[in-house]
C-alpha cells in the first residue's frame, strides 16, 4: 500500500506531561487519546512487535514505555491483534510515526489508540525515563494531557501517589473470558486430547498453537472451580499470562494444587508459571523494574542451550537455581529448568515426581523470537505419553 497519514482526528495537539511517584516529570506531546490516565510505569525493549505489545492482557494496569524510538510506521491491522482491545493504561513513546507504510497495515496506530481511549505521551526522552527507571524501579505514575494538563502539579502528583501499587493486585478478573468458549484441534493433526485453558489473560496465538498441537482447547473463567474442572475431564491443564500480582491469586493457586494432585498434566506460561511455583509452596517476589520485551536470554539447563525470549512479567518465583528441591506443598521433586542470564531470575519450573512444568516467558512468541516454541512439542509429548501409560485411557 502507499504510504499514508493518520487522521486528524487520530492525532491529538497539545502538551502532556507522564509524572512518577518520585515527583520527576517528563514533559512531551499528547498521543493518542487525551486525559489523564494511571497505572505502574514500566518499559519494553523489543524493537518491533508493538501491535501485540498493546494487546497482551498482561500489560493492564501498565503505563507502558518503547524503548525503540520510532512507533507506528508499519501501522495497525486485525491479524497481529493478541485480544480483543488494547490493554495498556498508557502509552510512551518517542517518536510516533507521522505516515504508515506496510501493505500489511489497514489503518493507523494512532486510530486504534484513539478508538479504545488509551491516553499517551510522546517527545520525551525515553531513554532518559528507562535509565530511571531501571535505577529506582518501576513506580506508580500517571500521563496528563487535555483538560486533565490544567491540574496543578500538586494535584497531578496526589493523584498519582493516591493509587494502588501492582503488589497485591489481582487483575485477572479484568481480562478474563466472561464465559467458556472451545476451540478444536486444528484440522490435518493428531488429535492427543482435551485441554483445559485457565484464561489469565491468554493471547489468541498461544490458544492456535495449542491447537495446532492437536488439543481441544477449552478455555475457561479465572473463576473457574475446582468441580467444575473436574466435571469437564480435561486431558491436560494450561494456565495463561497475565497481569497482577501472583501473590493475589490464592483461588487459582489452590485449583491448581488440587487439580496437580489429581495428577493432571500441566504447562503454565508466564504468570503461569508464578501460579506453579506458588502452588508447589514457593513464595514470589516484585522484581525491581522487571522482565519485558523480545529479547531476554534465558539458559535452558536440561539442554545448555540459550533462548532469546518474549517476556513481560514484574514479579518471579523465589527458589534457587541450582539443584533438586522437595515442593513445601508436598507434591514431590522439582527442579528450576531455565534462569535469565541477566540477572538470575527464574525462568522456568518441572516437576520430577508429577507431569507438570512451566516457564516466565512466550513460547507462542507473538510478536518472536521463536526460540521457545519447541515447548509445546514437549509438552505434546508428554500428554501423549501419558496418556499412552495410563491404563484404560483415550487419547
Amino acid at each position: 500500500m502507499a504510504s499514508t497519514v493518520p487522521p486528524a482526528q487520530a492525532r491529538p495537539t497539545g502538551a502532556a506531561v507522564l509524572v512518577l511517584e518520585d515527583g520527576t516529570r517528563y514533559e512531551g506531546r499528547a498521543y493518542g487519546a487525551t486525559g489523564q490516565t494511571l497505572g505502574e510505569v514500566v518499559f519494553a525493549t523489543g524493537m518491533t512487535g508493538y501491535q501485540e505489545t498493546l494487546t497482551d492482557p498482561s500489560y493492564a494496569g501498565q503505563i507502558v514505555l518503547m524503548t525503540a524510538p520510532h512507533i507506528g510506521n508499519t501501522g495497525a491491522n486485525d491479524a497481529d491483534m493478541e485480544s480483543r482491545k488494547i490493554w495498556v493504561a498508557g502509552f510512551v513513546v518517542r517518536d510516533p510515526a507521522r505516515r504508515i507504510s506496510n501493505f500489511r497495515a489497514e489503518r493507523s496506530l494512532d486510530e486504534d489508540l484513539v478508538a479504545d481511549g488509551v491516553v499517551g505521551i510522546s517527545g520525551i526522552d525515553t531513554r532518559a525515563v528507562t535509565r530511571h527507571i531501571r535505577s529506582a524501579g518501576a513506580m506508580r505514575a500517571g500521563v496528563f494531557s487535555g483538560e486533565a494538563l490544567s491540574l496543578s502539579d500538586e494535584e497531578q502528583l496526589r493523584l498519582v501517589a493516591e493509587q494502588a501499587s501492582m503488589a497485591g493486585k489481582n487483575l485477572s478478573a479484568e481480562v478474563t473470558t466472561e464465559e467458556r468458549y472451545d476451540v478444536p484441534a486444528a484440522e490435518g493433526v493428531e488429535r492427543i486430547g482435551s485441554i483445559a485453558v485457565l484464561d489469565l489473560g491468554v493471547k489468541r496465538a498461544t490458544i492456535t498453537y495449542l491447537s495446532e498441537h492437536g488439543f481441544d482447547v477449552i478455555v475457561l473463567p479465572a473463576t473457574t472451580t475446582l468441580a467444575e474442572v473436574r466435571e469437564i475431564a480435561p486431558d491436560a491443564l494450561f494456565y495463561s499470562n497475565g497481569p497482577g500480582d501472583p501473590a493475589a491469586s490464592d483461588l487459582q493457586v489452590e485449583l491448581l494444587r488440587e487439580l496437580l494432585r489429581d495428577g493432571l498434566p500441566y504447562f503454565g506460561i508466564c504468570f503461569g508459571n508464578q501460579l506453579l511455583g506458588r502452588a508447589l509452596g514457593f513464595g514470589t517476589y516484585k522484581l525491581p523494574f522487571g522482565h519485558r520485551g523480545i529479547n531476554q536470554p534465558v539458559l535452558d539447563k536440561r539442554t545448555g542451550r540459550v533462548e532469546i525470549t518474549s517476556q513481560n512479567h514484574g514479579f518471579a518465583v523465589d527458589a534457587p537455581i541450582e539443584g533438586e528441591l522437595d515442593s513445601p506443598a508436598g507434591l514431590g521433586r522439582v527442579q528450576v529448568s531455565h534462569y535469565s542470564l541477566n540477572d538470575q531470575v527464574v525462568e522456568g519450573l518441572e516437576c520430577l515426581d508429577i507431569p507438570a512444568f512451566s516457564v516466565q516467558y512466550h513460547p507462542e512468541a507473538a510478536a518472536g523470537p521463536h526460540d521457545a516454541f519447541y515447548l509445546f512439542d514437549r509438552f505434546r509429548a508428554l500428554v501423549k505419553d501419558r496418556a499412552h501409560s495410563t491404563p484404560g485411557s483415550e487419547a
